[in-house]
Order: structure tokens, then C-alpha cells, then sequence
């Protein structure tokens, strides 16, 4: 047994009808027709997606120089060559510290009864079997229409 007969609805039917029942005369006709026009309203503005809107304006960028307009070649070649002796210190500073790291494990390692030497040998290999498959690696596959590098 089907609660809805589908089968004779109509929309011309269905506005004679709402015609028909507007004209009774009801006491509360326009409170009900103004509540159900809010609501309808309310509805489509809380559900309706929000406008898109224009992009944001283009930052101006400002460039900041630290360096002096008129350099001449001499004073850049200087400037060059005193950048170069600054990251040659730290990367002798850094070889360094790294050196002192070893000797202090192997001396932790003498101390805790282990042969530094055979660590040493066993963590070289296993460092170098790591380092096998990613050299290996294939490189990633280009795109069609790009050339190789």
C-alpha cells in the first residue's frame, strides 16, 4: 500500500490547489506568508556559497642593499675574497669539531670495554651499504616534451 499516489501530481494542479486555499479566509494568512518568506530567505542566504572575490592587490616590493651603489670591481673582488676566507674558517671550525666528536666517542667507546677500531669498521660498512642503493637510484622520470638534463 503506498502512502503517496505519484502518479497525479501536477504542478499546474498543485498551484490551483494553493490558489484555492489562499482565497479562504484565515486569520493569520499574511503572518504565515511573511514567516515563510523570512525563512525562505534566511535559508538561501545560509546555504547559498559565498561570492568569490576580486584577488588581493600585488605587494610592492622594496629592495634593500647592503651594498654601496658605485662599487668598483676591486671593491666587490675584495669583498668576494673576504666572504671566501670566512667560509673556508667555518668549514675548517666545523671540520674540527667533527674531529674532536670521533676522538670523544672512541675514548667512550675505549671506556666502555668496546675495540673502537672494529665499531669503526662495522658502522663504515653499514654507512656504505646505505649509501649504495641511493646512489643507485633511478632519476625521476621527465616530463613528456621536456628535455633531458
Amino acid at each position: 500500500m503506498r502512502m503517496f499516489n505519484l502518479g497525479n501530481v501536477s504542478p499546474v494542479d498543485g498551484l490551483g490547489s494553493f490558489v484555492d486555499h489562499w482565497k479562504q479566509p484565515t486569520p493569520y494568512r499574511w503572518q504565515i506568508l511573511g514567516l515563510s518568506v523570512a525563512l525562505t530567505f534566511t535559508m538561501m542566504v545560509l546555504f547559498a556559497p559565498k561570492t568569490e572575490r576580486a584577488p588581493p592587490e600585488k605587494a610592492k616590493v622594496i629592495w634593500i642593499s647592503s651594498w654601496s651603489e658605485g662599487r668598483s670591481d676591486k671593491e666587490i673582488a675584495a669583498s668576494n675574497l673576504e666572504n671566501q676566507k670566512r667560509k673556508e674558517a667555518d668549514a675548517a671550525l666545523a671540520k674540527q669539531r667533527e674531529e674532536f666528536r670521533k676522538e670523544f666517542y672512541r675514548k667512550l667507546a675505549k671506556a666502555s670495554g668496546m675495540d673502537p677500531d672494529q665499531l669503526a669498521r662495522e658502522y663504515g660498512a653499514r654507512d656504505a651499504a646505505q649509501a649504495k642503493p641511493s646512489a643507485a637510484k633511478p632519476t625521476t622520470p621527465q616530463p613528456a616534451g621536456t628535455p633531458a638534463k
